[in-house]
This record gives C-alpha cells, sequence and structure tokens, in this order.
C-alpha cells in the first residue's frame, strides 16, 4: 500500500503540470469498474488513480454528493440527480426534484434504490433507478427535524444511518420499513459531512468542528478520533474496503488515508477554538475565535463555490478571545464558507448555513 507522506507530495507536483485541479473537491467514490475514485468538483467531476493523476470525467457538472452503483455514477446537482455510464463517460439518466434546493449526501441498496438527504429542507428522499430512462422518486421522511447530511444504507438492520449538520451533531436511523426516524447517538462533534463504513462494520464520520475524522464502532457505543494528515474542513468521504483507504476531500485537496497502517488517539483541543453560537444563522449569531499569541489575521466570507463574497475582519489581532457578529450580511438562502486565516498558524472554515 502506499505511503501517505509520498502520496501527497506526488500530488502536489503533479497539480502544478495538469490543468485539471481541485477546486471544490465535495464528495468521493471509489469506482471499482475502472479501479480509481471520483470526485465532485464544483462544475465538472474529477478522476484521480490515488497517486496524484488527474483527468476529467464527462462534461456534466457534479457538485454536491455522489454514488456509484453498478455502472453508474450519480452526482446530486443541488435540485436533481444525474447518472453518468462509468465505461462511456456520457450522461445516460437526469432526474429533478420539484422542491430540492441542496441534495446533498446519497446512499444507495446495492440494488437499484438510491437514498439522498436534502440540506435545506429537512427531507430523505429514495430514487429508483432501475429504469435510468424513467428514474422516479419518493419523499421518505418530511421532516428529519436536524438537518441531515451525510447518508449511508446499512443492510444488516434494513436501515439508512445519517449524520446531522447541528451542534453537537447526531447519528439518526431511518426505518426503511416504516420511514420512522430514530435517534442513535449524540456525537461529540459539530458540523459533520460525511459517513461511511468500512469492512468490518465500523463507521467514520467527517466534522467541520473540530476538523477530524471520528471512528464508531459497528452500533455506536465506542469511538474514537483517527490520526490524519492535517485536514481542514472534511467533506463527504469516501471509503475503499478493499485497501482500507479512506479519502477525504477538503475542497482544495483530497487526501488518501491508509488506515490500516493508522492509529486512533484520544482528541485534544484544536487551535483557535473557532466556533459558532448558532447555526443556522440569525442577526444574534457569533464566532468566537480564541488568539495565544498576537498574529495578523483575516476573517474571510465565501459562497459554496469558493468565491470570495467579503473580508469580515483584517487585523494584527492581540492575544484574547474574540467574538464577531455576524449581523447584517444580507446574504440569500444557500450554504457559505467563513474562513479564519491566521498568519504563519494555518486556516479553519465553518459552514454557514442561511435560512
Amino acid at each position: 500500500m502506499k505511503k501517505i507522506t509520498t502520496t501527497l507530495l506526488f500530488l502536489m507536483s503533479v497539480q502544478f503540470a495538469i490543468a485539471q485541479v481541485y477546486t471544490n473537491a465535495e464528495s468521493v467514490e471509489y469506482d471499482p469498474v475502472n479501479d480509481q475514485w471520483l470526485v465532485s468538483n464544483g462544475s465538472r467531476m474529477i478522476t484521480d488513480d490515488g497517486e496524484g493523476n488527474l483527468s476529467f470525467f464527462g462534461t456534466g457538472p457534479a457538485n454536491l454528493g455522489l454514488e456509484v452503483l453498478g455502472n453508474t455514477a450519480f452526482v446530486s446537482v443541488q435540485n436533481g440527480i444525474k447518472g453518468y455510464d462509468l465505461t462511456t463517460e456520457a450522461e445516460v439518466m437526469s432526474l429533478n426534484i420539484p422542491g430540492a434546493t441542496f441534495l446533498n449526501g446519497m446512499t444507495n441498496d446495492g440494488n437499484n434504490m438510491l437514498y439522498t438527504t436534502e440540506f435545506n429542507s429537512n427531507r430523505i428522499f429514495s430514487v429508483d433507478v432501475s429504469d435510468l430512462n424513467n428514474p422516479t422518486y419518493t419523499e421518505i421522511v418530511s421532516n428529519t427535524e436536524q438537518t441531515p447530511n451525510g447518508i449511508i444504507f446499512d443492510q444488516v438492520n434494513n436501515r439508512l444511518i445519517y449524520a446531522t449538520w447541528t451542534n453537537p451533531a447526531l447519528i439518526k436511523a431511518v426505518d426503511l420499513d416504516t420511514f420512522t426516524v430514530s435517534d442513535i447517538t449524540t456525537t461529540n462533534v459539530a458540523q459533520v459531512d460525511g459517513i461511511d463504513d468500512d469492512s468490518e462494520g465500523n463507521y467514520y464520520i467527517s466534522s467541520w468542528n473540530p476538523d477530524r475524522i471520528t471512528k464508531y464502532n459497528n452500533n455506536f457505543t465506542s469511538f474514537e478520533t483517527v490520526v490524519t494528515p492535517t485536514i481542514d474542513s472534511p467533506a463527504d468521504i469516501g471509503y475503499n474496503q478493499n485497501n482500507d483507504i479512506l479519502a477525504i476531500p477538503t475542497f482544495s485537496d483530497v487526501i488518501f488515508v491508509d488506515l490500516s497502517s493508522l492509529s486512533v488517539t484520544d482528541f485534544s483541543s484544536e487551535s483557535f477554538g473557532f466556533g459558532i453560537s448558532s447555526n443556522p444563522i440569525n442577526d444574534a449569531t457569533y464566532v468566537e475565535f480564541t488568539m495565544e499569541t498576537p498574529e495578523r489575521l483575516s476573517l474571510n466570507l465565501y459562497d459554496i463555490q469558493g468565491k470570495l463574497i467579503d473580508t469580515l475582519l483584517t487585523e494584527n489581532a492581540a492575544s484574547g478571545t474574540y467574538k464577531v457578529v455576524l449581523a447584517g450580511l444580507q446574504l440569500q438562502t444557500g450554504v457559505y464558507l467563513l474562513e479564519l486565516q491566521v498568519e504563519g498558524k494555518g486556516a479553519k472554515t465553518i459552514k454557514l448555513i442561511v435560512n
């Protein structure tokens, strides 16, 4: 198996030499048909061989959830789902779901059924793709109460397991016989983006607050923090069960982690302590962070595509705790990225939700 440090250095060197680069890597999925990784990357899907060689896949958009089923790659395009043939890369399916504005997490039951979460309206849909020329959808959960994000199918218990974009994040289940929703556990992290499982029945979740990967056992009664290279805003993760490789999209990169050689440890506090008081945001919402030493910092607001909207703060900050109230932003409904950059220290990102 490849060494992580070698993979990262090689990836960095190759990206300077080719046109295909990561600009908004949101979701990653292993493609067993072609032995490669597929990554939704904003306006295009990208293939990654795990060694830094990137290529465009097809010509259609792919900016959110991604799922491989049979010989088809399915991608979320906010208000619908498209399917692409893994061999020809041609579009073979297109489905619009009226009223949907942010279809995000996606999973499948191994047969002909997809399941997808609707981030903005707290809903979950099933999508029958047995006939790619005539796909159909059904709303199976009309109100998840908490914002649903990453989702996975649990075949043993015939249920869906999904994580929420809340603080703290919850792990919840949908019984596929009755479509009732129940709580599984409350995590010790916030803003969970992705969830996937390994061949032994363990589950992995990616969180933004703090930026890390957490491993749960098969019944969610115990958890550990996975030691990975430094990650920032880990999105919708993918797991290759054949070789225990976890792929972590971080918008500007995809990091491949060999879990057969990495350990787990208890979580230690993250630098800056960058957090948010309430999300979705309102005029009373504030972000808080702590500077242990005087540093030059900036607080930047981006749209979900990574375009800079505004710089909310830039200054030489003394040590201490800071609170910045997010009032008067006048943002349209959607999801935004708020990034705290500290000179010489790095950056932390929070995903903002505007209803």
